[in-house]
């Protein structure tokens, strides 16, 4: 899809994945949630939630049969540990993955944190016509996600093309 000459607002929630954090104590969505109405965004919802696979599928698949919100921002629970489980809650809810992000978000964070980024499952798709990002916890690794690739895919003027821009065909 060719990029547009008009922004497009987007309706989006934040999920923040942590055993640990408080909503009080939630940097990095809050990170999320200043950057994305910064750009112009609409925040629908935002939860804190345990790292519980089951929790993060139900809220996270409530969003997306919600035809109002256009993507997901999930934060957290994308490692290593025996508790990190945010792939295995979201990936089934999936209908078409995003490979090229996780590739892309490891490249751009390799320059940042070296071969640490190996231990990251970050990774993107599509559910029921919305985008769902899912990223990190740590707040470093929002802003590079945000920054370098989310933003400009989610601003329609972005050129030569961009996921915005998509929004009207997903439903074909």
């Amino acid at each position: 899809m060719p990029a547009q000459t008009d922004f497009r607002p987007l309706t989006l929630c934040v999920l923040t994945v942590s055993d640990t954090r408080t909503a009080a104590e939630d940097t990095s969505g809050d990170y999320l949630v200043a950057a994305l109405t910064e750009a112009g965004h609409r925040l629908h919802e935002r939860f804190v939630v345990k790292d519980d696979k089951y929790r993060i599928r139900a809220i996270v698949a409530n969003w997306i049969a919600d035809e109002r919100v256009h993507g997901v921002l999930v934060t957290g629970g994308t490692g290593f540990t025996g508790r990190d489980t945010t792939p295995e809650a979201v990936e089934p809810l999936l209908d078409k993955i995003m490979p090229g992000f996780g590739e892309t978000f490891r490249a751009v964070s390799f320059e940042e944190i070296g071969t640490s980024t190996m231990q990251s499952r970050a990774f993107a798709g599509l559910a029921n016509n919305s985008f769902v990002f899912c990223l990190p916890g740590s707040t470093s690794a929002c802003r590079t996600a945000w920054e370098k690739l989310i933003r400009a895919q989610l601003d329609a003027r972005t050129k030569p093309c961009n996921l915005a821009g998509l929004m009207p065909r997903l439903r074909e």
